[in-house]
């Protein structure tokens, strides 16, 4: 996938966790007893595995994916057929020989191979035996597979685009958020769905916060993700490339100023500078659309109704950030962003413990922690009667 070693074993360690957890989780499939209206009947609920489910992973965490998505499934009683991304499918492959190794008996999980997605993602969809699909990626292929899914009241989960806010405001401690807005912009050279795409400063700590993130930026070096202090690989693909440059052109040419980067490195490969923006405006299309890259666009603003507005002002709510001392504000603020997940004062809060998830058009459903075990048991109310 092209990211730094560092971030390769992170992200090892996580899909183990999800692993670990969904193992333990599973002894906690509870049932319930309810109390019957009369003396002759009993009511009792219990859950049971979905059935087959099938499962879509991106190529930007190849292994983390795998494993939020079998891991509960599993954990549930379900089998799986799992389609990885094209761009990566060899992590999968290695996952899934390891669970044969392991003695998982044949056809509990199934890997397929594709070039053409398209008909795998259909055949899923329509095939009868499967009874749920669990996809992750774009809103657009999202929104097609639900399509294809409506004729059969298939079962959906969905983690799809974000467009996430990154809020400093007055009374935040600058230096934190410095930390915070390079580990949720520039992880994955950008290339997550719960990205800092928008970073949006209040004035009276504006002028530090660029100054202070462009310097951290200067110091961000990118290349061979074997090499030691490398902390930013290639992007995924040429048209990666050309997407962030668009919205660096868009951009500038609507008023906005290239602080630091803006520029590819090298005539072959994928690599990009880190780049920071400022001067950016609602209008332009940076402020509107996931970049998907090591771009940092940076608003300014006066008013703290307004900026929660602005920054709930899209059909998408994955993630948000935002960074503040006063109490009363972070609750009232955390309160009113639209988004699924929340990061207060931190760039980085994915957990297997966690619920990771969203709102709008970023998702339907839920992956870690014992909610999302429920995306994969159904419930079975049971009366019994002549007691």
């Amino acid at each position: 996938m092209g990211k730094p070693l560092a971030e390769a074993n992170s992200e090892v360690s996580h899909a183990a966790a999800y692993l670990q957890w969904y193992a333990e989780e599973a002894n906690r499939i509870y049932g319930e007893t309810i109390s019957a209206p009369s003396t002759d009947r009993r009511l009792l609920v219990i859950k049971q595995p979905i059935g087959v489910v099938g499962t879509i992973t991106p190529w930007n965490f190849p292994a983390s994916m795998v494993a939020r998505k079998i891991s509960p499934a599993l954990a549930a009683g379900c089998t799986i057929v799992l389609k990885p991304a094209e761009q990566t499918p060899l992590v999968a492959g290695a996952m899934f020989a390891l669970a044969h190794e392991a003695g998982f008996p044949e056809g509990v999980v199934n890997l397929i191979y594709a070039s053409e997605g398209d008909a795998v993602g259909r055949e899923l969809c329509t095939n009868p035996k499967v009874r749920k699909i669990s996809f992750t990626g774009s809103t657009e292929v999202g929104r097609l597979l639900m399509r294809q899914c409506s004729d059969q009241i298939k079962k959906v989960s969905l983690e799809l685009g974000g467009n996430a806010p990154f809020i400093v405001f007055d009374d935040a401690v600058v230096d934190a958020a410095v930390d915070g807005a390079i580990q949720a912009k520039f992880r994955n050279a950008g290339q997550t769905c719960v990205s800092a795409n928008r970073l949006y400063v209040q004035s009276g700590v504006h002028d530090e916060f660029v100054d202070k993130f462009v310097e951290r930026v200067r110091q961000l070096q990118v290349g061979d993700g074997f090499d030691p202090g490398v902390a930013i690989g290639p992007l995924i693909d040429r048209h990666a490339l050309t997407k962030i440059e668009s919205h660096i052109a868009d951009a500038v040419a609507k008023g906005g100023t290239i602080r630091r980067g803006g520029e590819r490195i090298g005539k072959d490969g994928t690599f990009f500078q880190p780049t920071v923006l400022t001067e950016v405006s609602s209008e332009m299309t940076i402020a509107q659309e996931e970049t998907f890259g090591p771009l940092a666009p940076t608003i300014r603003f006066d008013d703290a109704d307004q900026v929660v507005h602005e920054a709930n002002d899209t059909i998408y709510g994955l993630a948000a950030y935002f960074y503040a001392s006063n109490l009363l504000r972070v609750w009232r603020v955390a309160e009113a962003l639209e988004y699924g997940m929340v990061g207060i004062n931190t760039g980085r809060m994915s957990s297997e413990a966690a619920p990771f998830g969203g709102m709008k058009q970023s998702a339907i459903g839920r992956e870690g922690s014992r909610h999302g075990l429920e995306d994969y048991l159904e419930m079975k109310y049971l009366c019994m009667g002549g007691i």
